[in-house]
């Protein structure tokens, strides 16, 4: 597919310069279209801008550049990356779109790019037919689609999936010999580890939250997470009795929370889970191989590779079923950025054939490579790193799909006392009566 996209962007270049050389205006191009102010062709002269998520120093940018540069050197067309940052591009991108400042492509994550920037988007469906064909994994457009309500809106790289991380060098130390897949087992094996003087658990209180949502998720499921917390955009679907109205005094909550106290009590937990602000607990206690378990995404290995223990080897499993639960370790938060093009763009055709370089072939092996990161091209599939080989086993087990945190941050006024009250709850300064009343509180129910 590449090979011919570079060969018409050749035959458009030729034939720009011959309506030059022969005194034509140059304005025409592949789009076909007489307007003096579309930019829209293939020849030399024509830029793409690109607002990227990356810091340019982070290795997905400097894959980015690559694929950038070659880009240019096969069809002519200049592209100007911009590497924003996650704050730049999250405080900029919009007043940019607004005041229709050039943006042909942009990325984020899939929520975030389908739901807070939505009505930017070009819809993708036509032009990424063959794309989809040749390089689409089926579990990553079927959440794009998801993310554009039910339209593809988006093209995916970058996956993962969060759950647990562990290190199975001190696994193998403490004799546990197979990963939890019940709340019973990661009891049981925490017991282990702890007999053995290793922290069983630690993590940053950035992730605590999704620690909460996971684990009311598997006794409530993320609708009734969602109708717990009283997320506004499923208000009225509780109205209606279409999700279940679900409170703080169900007794599936008062449990979720009594399993974490005694998790808590057991000294399961780091001591200092509480006051780990990001990244203090994988760098500081999971890294060195200090602690055992760490609850994250799959850029874990990646964030970590220059500081882990030499004798860390990376293991991972889903995040355990609990008793009675409504949903098991096949429900997942899996999720991955995403480039988009601004309905706007003059340029939609190139901006797509960008979008085909940086996230397919040789690019999205080297992303794999030097961002350690989950193949997106399907012809990549057995291209996974070895620090991921049991994500991998974690991914295909998957059938469901949870959103960030299970929903447990979708109400932006309680998130701030939930996080804190399931940290407190962790280390064990509150108990489990008093987690589910200050939650209550903080919901306002």
């Amino acid at each position: 597919m590449k090979r011919k996209i570079i060969s018409a962007l050749l035959c458009a270049a030729m034939v720009g310069t011959m309506l030059v050389g022969c005194g034509g205006s140059g304005d025409g191009g592949s789009g076909g279209s007489s307007d003096s102010g579309d930019s829209g062709s293939s020849g030399g002269g024509d830029k793409l801008v690109y607002w990227s998520m990356w810091s340019e120093e982070e290795p997905q940018a400097k894959v980015i550049k690559e694929a950038v540069e070659k880009y240019t050197a096969d069809t002519g067309v200049e592209v100007d990356v911009q590497f924003k940052g996650r704050n730049g591009q999250r405080e900029g991108l919009q007043p940019a779109l607004d005041a229709k400042q050039q943006i042909d492509v942009f990325d984020e994550s899939v929520d975030r790019v389908n739901g807070s920037w939505g009505s930017y988007l070009l819809e993708l469906e036509d032009m990424a037919k063959d794309y989809e064909a040749e390089h689409g994994n089926a579990t990553l457009f079927t959440l794009a689609r998801l993310a554009g309500g039910g339209t593809l809106k988006s093209i995916p790289y970058q996956p993962s999936i969060f759950g647990f991380f562990y290190n199975k060098t001190l696994f193998d130390k403490a004799g546990i010999s197979a990963v939890p897949t019940t709340w019973e087992e990661l009891d049981a094996a925490c017991a282990k580890l702890k007999d053995k003087g290793i922290i069983p658990i630690t993590g940053d209180t950035t992730y605590m939250t999704s620690f909460l949502g996971y684990h009311l998720g598997r006794h409530l499921g993320q609708d009734g997470v969602k109708a717990l917390v009283k997320d506004p955009a499923v208000a009225d679907k509780v109205e209606s009795g279409e999700i279940e109205d679900v409170s703080w005094d169900d007794p599936r909550v008062a449990e979720a929370a009594k399993e974490i106290e005694d998790f808590a009590s057991k000294k399961y937990f780091s001591e200092n889970i509480a006051a780990n602000v990001f990244p203090a607990g994988q760098n500081q206690e999971f890294a060195p191989g200090d602690a055992a378990i760490i609850l994250c995404g799959s850029w874990l290995p990646n964030e970590l590779k220059n500081a882990v223990a030499e004798d860390l080897e990376w293991g991972y499993f889903n995040y355990p079923a609990v008793k009675d639960g409504k949903d098991d370790a096949s429900v997942n938060h899996l999720s991955n950025q995403v480039l988009a093009i601004n309905k706007d763009s003059k340029m939609a055709d190139q901006a797509f054939e960008l979008i085909e370089y940086i996230t397919t072939g040789e690019f999205d092996k080297k992303m794999i490579e030097e961002a350690m990161c989950i193949p997106t091209d399907s012809a990549n599939g057995d291209a996974w790193p070895t620090e991921l080989t049991e994500v991998k086993t974690g991914m295909e087990a998957t059938t469901g799909y949870y959103d960030w945190a299970v929903g447990a941050e979708n109400n932006g006024d309680a998130t701030s006392v939930l996080n804190e009250s399931i940290c407190k709850l962790m280390a064990g300064t509150m108990t489990a009566d008093e987690f589910v009343s200050t939650c209550k509180s903080a919901v306002g129910e």
